[in-house]
């Protein structure tokens, strides 16, 4: 069976083509970086204009790519949320076009079962069940996965997303956009113990999280320097900052997977391609005799292949050539 996929959630057009749930013959990302970058996020409506211009363009070279023509699709999956509705409608839109013209079924897919799923991309995934922390700019949360449609919410966070934070730091810091790559080179020349950051456990053995608290107290760090006349030390903010954010990460998820009982740990999303958060995963897993299973990086943010993995998995069940179905921007899983 071969799958199309297609993303466009938030900044990133993406198309892949996987065979047979395993075998990838294309994934094609046109990264929109470039364009916001001067904003220092994402603009909802300049995403939305590129993914119209880009769509195509990408879904032709996805094909070309795997040596595929659109007789040999068996079914096309495309993210129907969360993300930016503007974004998504471009992608779903072109899906559902697609398949009307084609007679080509497709399925629907929500945004983080793609990344719960991802790791199955990865030469040796885990077996089934896993613990997944999925760690992006919109959305931080820790999932029980029991199977591709079996997958429930153990915590999320509350406020700002980790991804988020970084971005926000980043940006207080005068770093580049996107923040987080940014924020972990710099990171990478300072002591991750020369500030101490906040740490919010929120209540006794909650699965949620919070990040408003660390980024308000960068903010004052910073703000107290220069009152004082001093130039900040981005270094030593940036390894202190990050601590604080993969260290609370890390041990809800460990403690997800001890409450569980499941010996399996997975991190996936933008976030889970942070090496300090790898570093310390596996740690704590070699620790506490559990096995860890990182989202290979380019699988990490937001791409095509991951959607038609997932799409591959729902297929039996929920194929359609329907047109009235639309996108939404909240998961049902959060919910």
């Amino acid at each position: 069976m071969i799958i199309l996929g297609i993303e466009s959630s938030c900044d990133e057009t993406a198309a892949a083509v996987l065979a047979d749930g395993r075998t990838l013959l294309a994934n094609v990302v046109n990264s929109q970086i470039d364009v916001h970058a001067k904003y220092g996020g994402v603009v909802p409506e300049l995403a939305s204009r590129h993914h119209l211009v880009n769509i195509y363009p990408v879904v032709e070279e996805a094909l070309e790519r795997a040596g595929t023509r659109l007789e040999d699709i068996d079914g096309i999956a495309v993210t129907q949320g969360p993300g930016l509705i503007g974004s998504l409608l471009v992608g779903f839109s072109f899906a559902k076009a697609l398949s009307h013209a084609r007679g080509i079924p497709y399925v629907g897919v929500d945004h983080l079962s793609g990344h719960m799923l991802s790791v199955f991309l990865s030469e040796a995934p885990p077996p089934f069940p896993y613990i997944a922390l999925v760690a992006s700019g919109g959305h931080s949360s820790i999932f029980l996965v029991n199977a591709p449609d079996d997958c429930r919410l153990l915590g999320r966070s509350r406020d700002d997303a980790a991804g988020e934070a970084f971005d926000k730091v980043a940006k207080l810091l005068g770093l580049p956009y996107p923040g987080g790559p940014h924020i972990s080179r710099a990171a990478a020349a300072g002591d991750p113990s020369a500030i101490s950051f906040p740490r919010s456990w929120l209540e006794k053995d909650s699965l949620d999280f919070s990040f408003s608290g660390v980024k308000t107290a960068v903010a004052n760090h910073v703000h107290r320097c220069r009152g004082k006349g001093l130039e900040p030390d981005i270094a030593a903010i940036c390894a202190s900052f990050q601590e604080a954010v993969v260290e609370v990460l890390c041990e809800k998820t460990m403690l997800a997977a001890k409450r569980h009982g499941v010996d399996n740990v997975v991190a996936a999303g933008g976030v889970a391609a942070n090496p300090r958060l790898r570093e310390l995963l596996a740690a704590r897993c070699h620790d506490l005799g559990r096995s860890f299973f990182p989202v290979p990086p380019a699988f990490c943010t937001d791409n095509a292949a991951m959607i038609a993995l997932a799409g591959f998995f729902l297929f039996p069940t929920r194929k359609t050539l329907r047109l009235d179905t639309d996108v939404f921007s909240r998961s049902r899983f959060t919910q």
